[in-house]
């Protein structure tokens, strides 16, 4: 399925951690990618998101704008705005 791409913008990279903006139109997705730090992502709005991953099956996660989550380094998966509206959240990665 072809999907727009979400735009991600570099806050700071230096160091110690790399922060980036993601901000996702309806539909629109990451692309396969593996993460290469452990990372927390803070949501800006309401995120609606369908992780697709590895094994070719997919999940639905919702994070509430104001609130965070984390993970350990090593996660692969296709990040996908499963909602109507912009989905925004700021990743920052451990370096």
């Amino acid at each position: 399925m072809d999907r727009p791409q979400a735009n991600a913008v570099q806050m700071v990279d230096d160091a110690r951690v790399r922060v980036t903006r993601f901000e996702f139109a309806p539909n629109a997705e990451t692309g396969w990618h593996e993460h290469g730090f452990d990372y927390v992502i803070t949501a800006i709005t309401d995120c609606h998101m369908l992780l697709e991953e590895p094994t070719g099956k997919s999940r639905e996660v919702s994070v509430n704008a104001g609130e965070s989550y984390r993970r350990d380094k090593g996660v692969r998966h296709n990040v996908i705005n499963n909602g109507n509206g912009l989905m925004c959240f700021v990743e920052v990665e451990l370096k």
